[in-house]
Parts: structure tokens; sequence; C-alpha cells
């Protein structure tokens, strides 16, 4: 029944003659072919996920503080756990995935802090070669027509089942990538996808330049990609129109989402405001044409780029020219630099970074060509009526988003020494290698254990999403006191070698949908619907603790060069750290809040480089440190 549903979706739409093969997928098999086959997330048993919670929290614990927690978990075990257990299973069965509308709510839609920098992440592209506004705005148009490439696949859904370990992934997010919206609300936003088997489906995009705000069509009368010479001359059209920059209206896109809920509704009351937003919402994604910004330094501009993609840099810079709750925004800035930032509701990485490759692909293959005339309308510069209390809200915004941004400290950097073949010679997990890196740089500034998050996909299930990998393992833990202890070579490469198998486990089991969060945050939402208290168990200072991630990491590959995901640390005082690992380099993004004393993001850099030289030394390797 659901293969049917999904192949009526979308509408035949002509292939591009410039279509991009994209590796590493099962040949054959369309794009939902193997969906309605696909297992459900499994309710892993109480007991297994009781157990393993207490191995991880032990290391974060004094040994009293253990002790106490370990009776919690023993009660919580006896009552109410099963209880709760039990309805977990029945929605289990009841549902197709019973933690996914959980998720988009808790996650994402029901937070009512900003998205700029704590929820949407920035992804750099490779640095191009325009360095003026012509080239700026005939890139754009490359990129333009790229991305109408990937969506041709998406819409006809041949674009081929990725899989991991042989087994097929759910394709459900590259469905919703593409003409998708957040929707602020006085109290919950909401998510909408536009897809392309409704009626008159939409056909174009939001370009915005100088803080204005245009729809572009991108489609011919016929349904068919404009070619990337008539792309190019609609920008030209909105680059002429928009000279002067405007009431930044997108600013508001970075404040709290009370505050961006209550303001749009206020300004739909207006039926020019609501027809544009409803423009906006429909886009198939926002393109954000950038002004002229400092670059001082070349050997910064990785992270350069990665804070333009991240928040704009800030009020009088590009951060006005951006609409933070679109699913998808291309920026395209001077001096080469490029990009997008995404909003989290739809997907994940992966989906996102084919879709650059597949971009930036084309764009190395798009020849100059000159094409006849096309029948399609000029750009509409959409309009709104802000009223004073709008521009009032406007002027707030950008001294919040400032202050956010000033708070903001990310340091983005290519670590050159080596990269994952060399961990692939050692015979050990890449991923793996790199994640006890981390636990040791974190362990030798800090002096301590830090609570982790390593983002997993559970795409192998029905709408999976994510699974947390807590990488500061017992046997993480041991290792790192080793190394700071100087303990000998043959006794700390045993224990890196057990640390790396004990997160390649636990890794295992978060794809398998086996690891602790996401049953835990079921527990507890079971909880709640069924109008009980909060567990003890999830009121614990123990739960709390394990709860606040010190560092919030992710590897996120992209077949491009120079490309890295970025975004905000988890907590206060803690990290952001996402890796891109290529065969002899690392591209490594990481932030901190300036406002914690204790976090520095360049020299966990430093310290997280020195520690990767040092676990090649602790294999059997000799390097000599160039830091």
């Amino acid at each position: 029944m659901l293969r049917a549903f999904y192949r009526s979706l979308a509408p035949p739409i002509r292939h591009s003659s410039l279509r991009m093969p994209l590796k590493g997928k099962i040949p054959g098999r369309r794009m939902f072919s193997v969906q309605d086959s696909l297992p459900r997330l499994p309710v892993p048993p109480l007991d297994q996920t009781l157990n393993k919670y207490l191995r991880v929290v032990q290391p974060l614990l004094t040994p009293e503080e253990f002790k106490e927690t370990k009776q919690i978990v023993e009660k919580f075990a006896k009552s109410p756990g099963p209880e709760l257990q039990e309805k977990l299973l029945h929605r289990a069965n009841v549902t197709e995935n019973w933690l996914a509308d959980w998720w988009l709510d808790t996650a994402y839609l029901s937070p009512r802090g900003p998205i700029m920098i704590h929820i949407n992440p920035g992804l750099t592209m490779p640095p191009q070669d325009y360095t003026d506004e012509k080239g700026q705005l005939k890139f754009a148009a490359k990129l333009i027509a790229g991305a109408l490439d990937f969506k041709i696949m998406i819409d006809e859904q041949t674009l081929p089942v990725e899989q991991l370990g042989g087994k097929p992934l759910c394709m459900l997010q590259f469905y919703k990538i593409l003409s998708a919206c957040r929707i602020p609300g006085p109290k919950i936003d909401t998510w909408k996808n536009y897809p392309p088997n409704e009626p008159n489906p939409p056909g174009h995009i939001i370009v915005l330049r100088n803080n204005h705000i245009f729809s572009v069509d991108v489609y011919d009368k016929s349904r068919k990609p404009l070619p990337v010479s008539q792309l190019f001359k609609n920008l030209k059209i909105v680059a002429e129109q928009s000279q002067q920059s405007t009431a930044p209206l997108g600013i508001l896109t970075t404040e709290n989402r009370n505050t961006w809920g209550s303001a749009y509704k206020r300004l739909c009351k207006d039926k020019d405001n609501k027809k544009a937003f409803d423009v906006i919402h429909r886009s198939i994604f926002v393109l954000c044409l950038d002004r002229l910004f400092p670059l001082d330094n070349p050997d910064s501009r990785l992270t350069v780029t990665a804070n333009q993609m991240l928040h704009g840099g800030g009020s009088d810079l590009n951060t006005c020219n951006r609409w933070f709750d679109k699913t998808l925004q291309f920026i395209v800035g001077p001096h080469g630099i490029c990009g997008l930032n995404y909003e989290h509701c739809s997907a994940e990485g992966p989906p996102i970074t084919a879709l650059v490759d597949h971009v930036v692909n084309f764009c190395d293959k798009a020849e100059e060509t000159t094409n006849s005339p096309v029948e399609s309308d000029p750009p509409r510069r959409l309009k709104f009526n802000l009223d004073t209390q709008t521009l009032e809200d406007i002027e707030a915004a950008k001294v919040h988003a400032d202050s956010q941004i000033s708070d903001l400290d990310l340091t983005a950097l290519t670590f050159n020494h080596f990269g994952k073949a060399f961990a692939k010679s050692s015979k050990v997990s890449p991923d793996a290698f790199i994640q006890v890196a981390i636990q040791l740089a974190y362990y030798r500034i800090h002096s301590e254990h830090g609570s982790t998050y390593e983002s997993a996909s559970t795409r192998m299930f029905q709408s999976g999403r994510t699974e947390t990998i807590r990488s500061c393992t017992p046997e993480a833990c041991e290792f790192t006191r080793a190394m700071s202890e100087g303990k000998p070579r043959e006794v700390t490469e045993k224990l890196l070698r057990t640390a790396i198998t004990a997160h390649r486990q636990y890794t295992a089991d978060a794809i398998s949908g086996q690891a602790i969060d996401r049953h835990l945050l079921g527990l507890k939402l079971a909880a709640l619907e069924s109008g009980q208290n909060v567990p003890d168990l999830h009121m614990d200072g123990a739960y709390a603790t394990a709860m606040k991630f010190k560092l919030s990491t992710s590897q996120v590959p992209s077949k491009a060069s120079k490309t890295v995901m970025c975004y905000g640390p988890a907590t206060p005082d803690g990290y952001g750290v996402c890796y891109n690992p290529k065969d002899e380099k690392i591209h490594i993004a990481v932030t901190a809040f300036n406002t914690s004393p204790e976090t520095d993001s360049s020299n966990f850099v430093r310290v997280l480089e020195q520690s990767m030289l040092d676990m090649r030394t602790v294999l059997g390797e000799t390097v000599t440190s160039k830091l």
C-alpha cells in the first residue's frame, strides 16, 4: 500500500541533459521501491536500556551519585517502567514509527529558542573563482540549475535507494528537503511540505538580495527547468532592482520563536502580507545573494565561510539577507564564497550533502551556452506592508541576532596530517578514531569527562531519523586517563583499540534502534501522554547530567572539497564539533560560546589536532607534530 502511495506522489518531469549519477547507491532500486518493506523502529527491551543507561552515566558521576542513581533505576524497573514500556509497544504496533511525530515536536517544533545557530546547521561548499557580481550571478544560475536537476530525480523518484551495511535506507528525507518550510506560531511551530503532485506545484524559488525578497520562476510554461542562461538573466533583473537595502523582514526569523510567531500572526492579518508569506513557504528553496564583506586573512577563509553559512556575519553584513525558516537556503556570496543553511525539521545532514555533492558536480560540468529566449515571467518583488510595530520588531531582532553572533566562537580548518585512510590501514574505524580523539581533547582541556552526543542514522527503519551514539564510554574514559597519566605505549594502544571497539559497538546498537536515548525519551513522553508525572528516573540529577551534552558531534561526509557542516553547541559551556573525513585529510568545524570562560574553539581545535597525532603514534606510527 505504501509503495503505491509513494509512486503516486510525483508527476513525470522532463530529464535534464546534465544528469549526474549518484554513486554508492543500490543499482536498479528506485527511490521508494523498498519503502514499504523496511522494518518499523523497534522498542528496545526495558532491562537492556536501563543497564546501558547505568553504564553510560557512571563515568559522569561520583561513586555516591552513581549508587543513588542505581537505586532510582532499580525502582523504575519495577514501576512505572514496565507499564510505560507496554504503552510504547502498543504505540509501535499501531504507528509506522512510534517516535517520528514525538521527535518532530519535541526536538524541533516545540522549543521556543532561536533556530539560527542553535538549530539550523550551515554547510560550506568548495570556493569558486569568481571575483565580481557577474561571476556571482553566473555561478548562482548554475547552482539553481544543479539543484533543479537533483529535484527531478526526487520528483520522478528515480533517485537510487541508499544503503548502509548492505541494508536499504528510508528515502523520505530526500522528499522533504525541497518545497518545504517551517511556519512560526506563538506557542508551537508547524512544518509544511508542498509535494509535486499537488495542483499547481511550486515552480519558483525565493531570491534575497540587499534584504529584498523576490519570487523567481525556474520553470518555463511547459514545466521544463529554465536553462542557465535564462536563470542568469532573471538574476540580473533581481540585482538591478535591489541596488539599495530595504527593511529586513527576514531578520525576524532569527528571533525567539514566540516573538517571531506573534509578529507573524499580526502580519498575516494583512492580505498582502499573508499572500507574500505563502509564496515564500511554497518556494522550492531560497537563494541568498550576499553583499561584499571583509576577507582580511585568506588563511581563515574556511572559518569565514562557515560563519557566513551559519549566521551571515551580523545585521550589518548578511544576517538580514536570510530566511532561516526555509528548509534550504543556498548562499552565494562575494569572493567565491558559497554554501547553504538548512532548517532541521526535514532531514539530517546526509540528504543535504548528497544534494550539495550533486550541485557541485553539476556546476563543475555545466558549460557556458546561450540558449534561445524562453517564455517565463520576470522576477516579482514580494510586497509586504510593515507597520510601526513590525519596524520596531525588526530593530530589536537586529540587536538580538548580533548578540547571538558575537557570542559564537567558531573555528574551521582542514587537518592535513592524515585522514581516514590511515585509520583504515591501522584496522580501526575512522569515525571511532576521531570520536575517541575528541574525548581525549576534552579531557586534556577540562580534566573531566563530558557527556557526548554523536548523531547516528536510524534510516534503515521506516521514517527513521536519528539516535544518540554516546561516545563518552567507560572504555574511552579509561584510555584518556591512561594517556594523561603517561602510561606506556603498549598499554595505551590496547586501551585505544578497546575504546574504538566499544564505540563501534555502540554505533551498531544506535543504527539498529537498540541505543538508549530515544527509548528513554519515549518512556517519559508515554508517561506524560497518559497523564502521569514525569518518572523519578527522568527527574534524577544523573539524567540531567547525561542529557547536558558538553560535546555535540556529527560526522557529515561529503565528496566535495572544503565542505564541512557547522552548528552551535548544545549547552552554554559546551562545544559543537562536526567533521568531514577524507582519505588524506579531515575538515573540522568547532563552535563554543564566548560567554563561557571555560571553552575556546581555537584551543579545542589545537588540542584535538595534537590528540589525533598522539593517537597515531600510539597505534605505532611516528609523526612529527606541525603544531
